[in-house]
């Protein structure tokens, strides 16, 4: 992407830490930030009127509070890159809702090799933990680098059987905050011999919603998954559902119809997704995306799609936090899917005294549940795109957008 010779000064890189520990800056909304204002610092200065535009104000977090977190990463051998820095990952860097800024701790240029993702249940089985092992040694004496989520069972055993040949495991807290506990042994061989990221601020605890947060990554980094065991409301479906918006090729172990953890794997080769039963499978499978841009199989994804509507998704803005509600749940950000008309949704977004605009009238009015593209609303409303960006970013603020991939966007 061009960018691979640029490396953030130290005040650069606070204030990139200090924006994206701001309030309701997810990885969409930095991104239109440092697009419209050209850089971390003008953003962080232009949030309070913002805030005002929106009647609430948004929480800036504090200089001293980035320079902590930054001395608390620096004494646990964790250091921040963006993705215009030659250390962070090429593929996860090219996803729609990349993270803008990544911890690190090991060894980076494990990212300039292939990478494959195995990812699978919990409560594994002995069978599937025995073959997680296999293949992912074999993967690795392939030239392949294991990513997964360092989770119990098949994470566990992937990142385990892949030491040697390299590892990338992904949290879903924050550096200091691993969770599962009992993997703290593993995790600290990983760092030594592999590598460990995470976007969650330092002394972050894992929640519910961050676990597909952390699985976007997961898919990201990689040229495609292999999901081993899932059943079907596995949070590894989530994982091939990320995978497959993000153009990855998604691999299924078969399993018995009779264990429930082989029912999810079963769905995706129903569906079509590559059966897995050894290394070749997945190394044949994968040779072709080495030298060329991944591509996701259209009715494969439909069909993720449709069985995993209720599973928590990743929202750019964390609503609950700019709603006053630091706890959050998994429910408020999937609901509210009704579709708004025009003059609902700007009452909604905006308290009473603040100006609608014409150009905002005539945006919602063009927008609607289904997704529509960007470019679709250049040529309907015949407005400049420069304010066609304004008026998604305001909306994207109040919570009232959500974005998609391919650039298009649809009402919350």
């Amino acid at each position: 992407m061009g960018m691979s010779g640029l490396r953030l000064d130290d005040e650069q890189r606070l204030d990139w830490l200090q924006l994206s520990r701001s309030e309701g800056i997810g990885p969409r909304t930095f991104r239109t930030l440092i697009g419209r204002y050209g850089s971390a610092a003008a953003a962080l200065e232009a949030l309070p009127e913002l805030g005002r535009r929106l009647g609430r104000p948004i929480r800036v977090a504090s200089r001293a509070d980035a320079e902590r977190e930054m001395a608390q990463a620096s004494r646990l051998g964790v250091r921040f890159v963006v993705p215009a820095e030659p250390d962070y990952p090429p593929l996860l860097r090219a996803i729609d809702a990349a993270p803008p800024l990544l911890g690190l701790r090991g060894d980076a240029t494990l990212f300039a090799r292939p990478m494959v993702s195995i990812v699978g249940s919990r409560n594994a089985s002995a069978a599937g933990l025995k073959f997680t092992q296999r293949l992912a040694r074999e993967l690795g004496e392939a030239g392949f680098v294991v990513v997964s989520g360092l989770a119990r069972g098949i994470d566990t055993s992937a990142h385990s059987a892949s030491l040697a040949t390299g590892t990338v495991a992904v949290l879903a807290g924050g550096h200091d905050r691993l969770y599962p506990a009992e993997n703290a042994p593993l995790l600290e061989e990983i760092a030594a011999r592999g590598i460990v990221v995470s976007e969650m601020p330092m002394g972050w605890e894992p929640r519910g919603r961050d676990f597909p947060r952390r699985n976007r990554i997961v898919s990201g980094l990689s040229l495609g998954v292999v999901v081993v065991e899932a059943a079907r409301r596995s949070g590894s479906l989530i994982t091939a559902r990320f995978a497959l918006e993000q153009g990855r090729e998604v691999f299924a172990v078969p399993g018995s119809p009779l264990d429930l953890r082989a029912e999810g794997t079963n769905d995706l080769i129903r569906d079509g997704a590559t059966l897995c039963a050894s290394a070749e499978d997945v190394v044949r499978g994968l040779a072709p995306l080495v030298s060329r841009p991944p591509s996701a199989p259209p009715g494969l994804m439909d069909a993720v799609r449709e069985r995993a509507v209720e599973e928590p998704l990743w929202e750019d803005l964390d609503l609950d936090a700019l709603e006053g509600n630091a706890a959050g749940s998994v429910q408020a950000e999937i609901a509210g899917t009704e579709d708004w008309q025009a003059v609902g949704i700007c009452a909604a977004s905006f308290d009473a005294g603040e100006t609608v605009t014409d150009d905002m009238s005539r945006i919602v009015g063009l927008l609607g549940a289904a997704p529509v593209s960007v470019d679709d609303l250049v040529r309907a409303s015949g407005l400049p795109i420069q304010s066609i960006q304004l008026v998604l970013f305001e909306l994207e603020l109040a919570g009232k957008l959500v974005r998609h991939g391919g650039n298009a966007v649809s009402l919350a």
